[in-house]
């Protein structure tokens, strides 16, 4: 089965990290502005969702979303969440830790992409 959103080894271990020091945790790929395209992490709530936005799935028992209007740029390809040294975006959970998560990606096959309009 094909997910829209996934996680390395790294990222998902920086999730733990910042769940054992700030709970429950949630995601939202930023459209730009200040902090660029990142994936941005919040405390669960802190950040209000509604219906501009599209939940994408979970990567670390985590909910990750994106605006409807990026989503139709990104439907095609797979998000694939990722962790390098550095500072990100100055709102995002993990700047402290001087690690960033990063957005990568790649396009669904053909098989993968029939079978998520299906699932749809």
């Amino acid at each position: 089965m094909a997910e829209r959103v996934t996680a390395t080894k790294e990222a998902l271990e920086l999730i733990e990290k910042l769940k054992n020091m700030h709970g429950d945790l949630m995601f939202h790929q930023s459209g730009g502005c200040c902090d660029g395209s990142s994936p941005m992490c919040y405390p669960k709530g802190e950040l209000r969702v509604g219906d501009s936005d599209v939940f994408l799935g979970s990567i670390g028992d985590t909910p990750f979303y994106i605006s409807k209007d990026q989503y139709e740029y990104w439907k095609h390809t797979q998000l694939i969440i990722d962790v390098v040294d550095g500072r990100g975006g100055m709102f995002s959970l993990e700047g402290p830790e001087g690690k960033r998560f990063l957005t990568r990606s790649r396009v669904f096959t053909e098989e993968e992409w029939k079978t998520l309009n299906e699932q749809a």
